[in-house]
């Protein structure tokens, strides 16, 4: 079995990020940033980590901030070099020309679409889908890659949840398990309360086979009347090999107020520059 590699990543930064208003009034929720970086740049650089050589972000309106970050910032670095300052801060958000591709959906109708509007660019190679929002860290995509080199197929981030939360998430009805790989005999998107087949969510990393396009290309609505990535790659289960993937490594849900909020203080308690600061800060405040 040859198994082509995984060279592509599609970012969907569509959504109003309505969770987050006012702030996200006039910036993208993506451009919320954890300590010193956006949430978008956490991510990227875990896609470059894992070898993936083209960013493709599909976007919205109002979304021209992304594009911008990811740009070179002439006036910036010219003011730095002339004040003798460090490039460092901005050098780790290049990319090479022509790798970012930036694609619109014109209306917000559910993350399958959203993907399926970068179809024309996956072409017939299998890609990553990463959501922002969702932030990791310990290399999780990394992780998936390698083992996709292992079985091929397509392969979903798993993650343990309580049973109490499975209603928010696509959940994995899980096989057999060979390590951290665990087989997927079903997926079911966001089940009534008490109905998941277990308690294994998929926490915003994917990697896909391109037939998974073709089923998108029917445009079948779901849950919330969305048209949902989940039930796309639950037709693939059967046809071609489809594993979830136990990571190792801490994940933040960044789209919910709490846990945007907790992202920050894990990444500011992890750098040396700021934990013991951070620390005393937080020790004051609860006592």
């Amino acid at each position: 079995m040859t198994i082509k590699p995984v060279r592509k990543a599609v970012f969907p930064v569509a959504g109003l990020g309505t969770r987050f208003l006012p702030a996200t009034k006039a910036m993208p929720k993506e451009m919320l940033t954890v300590v010193d970086k956006p949430l978008i740049q956490y991510a990227v650089e875990e896609a470059l980590e894992a070898g993936i050589e083209q960013i493709i972000f599909v976007t919205g309106r109002n979304k021209s901030a992304i594009e911008d970050h990811f740009d070179i910032a002439y006036e910036l670095e010219d003011t730095m070099r002339a004040r003798g300052k460090s490039l460092a801060a901005i050098d780790g958000i290049r990319m090479e020309p022509g790798s970012p591709v930036y694609i619109r959906q014109q209306e917000p109708l559910g993350l399958g679409h959203a993907v399926w509007c970068a179809r024309e660019i996956v072409g017939d190679e299998p890609f990553a889908v990463l959501l922002p929002d969702e932030l990791m860290v310990g290399g999780c995509l990394r992780q998936m890659v390698d083992a996709y080199a292992r079985v091929g197929g397509n392969i979903v981030a798993a993650l343990e949840v309580p049973a109490e939360e499975t209603h928010k998430y696509g959940v994995i009805a899980p096989g057999a398990e060979d390590g951290r790989l665990v087989g997927i005999e079903a997926l079911v998107e966001k089940p009534a309360q008490g109905s998941a087949p277990s308690n294994l969510m998929i926490p915003g990393r994917y990697i896909l086979q391109p037939e998974v396009m073709r089923i998108l290309d029917a445009k079948q609505t779901g849950a919330g009347g969305e048209i949902q990535l989940t039930d796309a790659m639950a037709q693939l289960i059967g046809k071609q090999p489809f594993h979830g993937f136990r990571f190792t490594g801490d994940r933040h849900d960044c789209g919910d107020k709490a846990g945007y909020i907790q992202a920050n203080l894990a990444l500011a308690l992890a750098r040396d520059d700021l934990a013991p600061q951070v620390r005393d800060f937080a020790r004051a405040l609860l006592a």
